[in-house]
């Protein structure tokens, strides 16, 4: 008997979880969460990140919607961007100003422009040659993300950028730096990948090796990403 009122017992918490898990609570509260994340985004983050989140805005703003970003950070990792920002350029940290709820929400809307799931294939071990990265570095990616990662106005992120190398994990720098950000100037750099450039992993490698070596500038560039 005990048996038989067990599995009933099993039966009914199951069918609980089930019903729970079909019903439309969390998807409720998270598109609660979307829609109070979009007000903010259109109050503080669209003038630069665009209306579509492409980088459109009046000012230059990093392109967030884009499935290889979407795909490689972590809400968390969107997170720390919007709560500490990108010291010495045009994104500030809203963490003094913003509540955690209104962050959250605020990942919860760029969350949302996620559309697939991208399985990257990656080395376990990024640990390569510093000097022949310097060297592919000053061949394939200075022109866009200037002299040692200092950035350049509208054509590519700051590197050396204390919160970015701080927040970015080698992993994540060696799928952008492979595969690309589609839509973007950040185009793939991996042989076999549609991109002019055609880079070996090893080189990806090298490459990511030396941008974790980077420091920015003792005088910090206040005009980056500014009109």
């Amino acid at each position: 008997m005990r048996k038989v009122l067990y599995g009933l017992y099993i039966i009914i918490i199951i069918g609980i979880i089930i019903s729970i898990v079909n019903s439309d609570i969390f998807s409720s509260e998270n598109a609660k969460a979307v829609a109070a994340g979009e007000k903010i985004y259109n109050k503080q983050c669209l003038i630069c990140h665009g209306e579509s989140g492409k980088g459109e805005g009046k000012y230059a703003g990093t392109a967030i919607n884009n499935q290889n970003y979407l795909n490689t950070v972590s809400d968390k990792d969107i997170f720390n961007t919007v709560n500490f920002g990108r010291e010495g350029t045009a994104m500030p940290s809203y963490g003094p100003r913003l509540s955690e709820e209104d962050l959250n929400n605020v990942v919860a809307f760029v969350r949302n422009w996620q559309s697939k799931e991208i399985d990257y294939e990656v080395p376990k071990t990024i640990a390569g040659d510093v000097v022949n990265g310097e060297k592919l570095y000053n061949v394939y990616c200075i022109n866009c993300h200037g002299e040692a990662g200092a950035g350049k106005l509208k054509m590519g992120t700051a590197l050396s950028n204390p919160q970015y190398l701080k927040y970015t994990t080698d992993k994540q720098i060696w799928i952008t730096t492979a595969y690309g950000r589609e839509d973007t100037r950040m185009a793939p750099t991996l042989k076999g990948l549609d991109g002019v450039r055609q880079l070996k992993k090893e080189d990806i490698t090298d490459i990511v090796s030396y941008i974790r070596t980077l420091k920015p500038k003792e005088e910090i560039q206040n005009d980056y990403l500014e009109p």
